[in-house]
């Protein structure tokens, strides 16, 4: 089973949540997310929390391409946007660095149109053991 058939299935909070990974290979893996009326925030926009499980979830697809366990050890993300009902975001995450023990990444968030929604870095731990 490859890591985008096994995080689809086994990562049950970013499913509950609606998000999806559409791509992964070495350099770069996608997430997808319709945002429903359960993502909205009191201010009726995309929930912050919603729009970091998607970018999450792709950093995971990539971060564990190789098939070796990596957990994330630090993340920033930046709002730039709102997020709202109806919208279909995209996360696409790249490498910066591919370190064999503390990789970190770039996350790009955008909805159907293209608009920026956020901005994310990540960092990386991997483990000895792999999935």
């Amino acid at each position: 089973m490859n890591i985008q058939e096994l995080l689809n299935r086994t990562d049950r909070f970013a499913a509950n949540a609606g998000c999806q990974i559409t791509e992964v290979d070495a350099q770069h893996a996608v997430a997808v997310m319709t945002v429903t009326n359960g993502h909205l925030n009191g201010g009726n926009v995309c929930q912050g929390g919603a729009l970091f499980t998607l970018a999450d979830l792709a950093i995971a697809a990539l971060m564990n391409y190789n098939g070796q366990l990596t957990f994330g050890i630090h993340n920033s993300i930046m709002f730039v946007s709102s997020a709202r009902e109806g919208d279909v975001l995209t996360a696409e995450v790249v490498n910066v660095s591919d370190h064999h023990k503390i990789p970190s990444v770039e996350v790009r968030v955008t909805n159907q149109d293209g608009r920026l929604i956020c901005h994310v870095t990540g960092m990386g731990y991997r483990k000895a053991q792999y999935l």
